[in-house]
């Protein structure tokens, strides 16, 4: 599940660890957006996409339990002394969508630091300013309340000192945009989305070490699981809602119960849990993305998605004092559509 905060295993190779998913509209265009390897675990961090991994972004339609489309994102060797790879991009369709020993159709190959153009398919990946905002003194307000099933204490975090914790970070974005005329991604689908990073092991096959789709469920849920020893990202989102929407339920409804404001906290548990598995992020090609409290429809770089998580799993507004205007300087409306720092 996506990732942010410093943990061991972060340190040791934050390359293969997804810090957000972000799903929007382009011109005529699906914009597909994955970040991996923040320097909020350190300015150290490895350079460039881990040679020995793959990226990939899933794409179930119309409500598939299994995806039909795999945009799988691989680098050729450790970057060379002006911090450059080359990359290749393979489009992977119906079973071969779903088979880590399939090949599929390249799409193009080139260097990071520049667009590259193929296959119906823009990339770029390179390091950018981070677009997520988040005061991470509220998190941990709503990680002791989930953890212990009780009632957010509200003293513990004050609004009106609300800062962006990852202000001036860094992260390796992954940016792939499909045109409109791709026969999956066209206007109208309905899709969802989500993204792994795998890596080869010793036995000539392919293990999955992070998965993202909702933002921050990994922070809300699992915050304790520094070593991701929990099954959550060795799992496809199919399996999600048997494996673990009973704890998911619970933990939410123990907190609703705490604060005694919702009539049926169990009941609105197994909702939360119903609406966040399988984890993948809904969207309809075509239409403009929002991550909100109307309704979630893809993730921009815009939207406040601690937000809307933090409203969900409490049953109420739980504002979080940043918004938009916090990281506007950090997208832009052209492709690649981040910032570089």
């Amino acid at each position: 599940m996506s990732h942010h905060l410093d943990t061991p295993l972060a340190r040791q190779n934050g390359r293969l660890y997804i810090d957000d998913l972000y799903v929007f509209q382009g011109d005529g265009s699906t914009v597909l957006i994955m970040d991996v390897n923040s320097t909020i675990t350190g300015p150290d961090v490895q350079a460039g996409l881990h040679p020995e991994a793959r990226y990939e972004f899933k794409v179930h339609v119309g409500g598939e339990a299994f995806e039909s489309l795999t945009l799988r994102i691989a680098a050729e060797g450790e970057p060379d002394a002006q911090g450059r790879q080359q990359i290749t991009v393979h489009s992977l369709t119906g079973d071969e969508a779903r088979d880590d020993s399939a090949t599929g159709t390249l799409l193009v190959r080139g260097p990071t630091g520049e667009q590259i153009s193929g296959g119906g398919v823009r990339v770029w990946t390179d390091r950018v300013a981070d677009p997520f905002y988040i005061d991470l003194d509220q998190l941990f307000t709503i990680n002791a309340a989930v953890a212990k099933g009780t009632a957010v204490d509200s003293a513990k975090w004050d609004p009106k000192q609300a800062k962006n914790s990852f202000a001036n970070t860094t992260v390796q974005a992954i940016v792939v945009e499909v045109s409109h005329e791709h026969p999956i991604l066209r206007p109208g689908a309905q899709v969802g989305v989500w993204c792994s990073t795998k890596l080869a092991t010793d036995a000539g096959g392919w293990r999955q070490i992070n998965r993202a789709g909702h933002p921050m469920m990994w922070p809300i849920f699992w915050p304790t699981d520094t070593d991701f020893s929990n099954p959550a990202n060795d799992r496809h989102p199919s399996e999600d809602l048997e494996g673990a929407g009973k704890y998911l339920a619970d933990q939410v409804s123990a907190v609703l119960a705490a604060q005694g404001d919702v009539a049926d906290p169990q009941g609105y548990g197994w909702t939360v849990a119903r609406r966040l598995f399988p984890d993948v992020l809904h969207y309809e090609v075509g239409t403009p993305a929002t991550f909100g409290f109307a309704g979630i429809n893809g993730r921009t770089l815009a939207d406040f998605a601690p937000e809307v998580m933090f409203s969900l799993v409490l049953g109420r507004a739980t504002p979080g004092a940043l918004g938009p205007s916090t990281n506007e300087q950090l997208r832009t409306s052209a492709f690649p559509y981040v910032v570089k720092p």
